[in-house]
């Protein structure tokens, strides 16, 4: 049987976003717990701002070259999108 490994388990852009939200999870949670909240709380304000920072990290970090999006149509500005053409 032959193993496959040569392809990661996880895209390096795939393992920033969920490194950046975890850190940003773990600071609010401890900063929550400092602040004189408890453990329980501050452990929930962790995963609730873990959970936030994962979309907002996936559009902030630029996509890769291979997954780029397909440029919009001649003659629609960039604000108006594809659903108002």
């Amino acid at each position: 049987m032959e193993r496959m490994v040569d392809c990661p388990l996880l895209s390096l852009r795939s393992a920033l976003v969920l490194l950046l939200a975890l850190l940003s999870g773990a600071a609010a949670g401890g900063l929550t717990a400092l602040g004189g909240e408890g453990t329980a709380r501050g452990l929930l304000a962790g995963l609730t701002a873990t959970g936030l920072a994962v979309p907002f990290f996936n559009r902030i970090i630029a996509a890769e070259a291979g997954a780029a999006q397909r440029p919009a149509p001649a003659g629609v500005s960039a604000a108006e999108g594809e659903s108002n053409g």
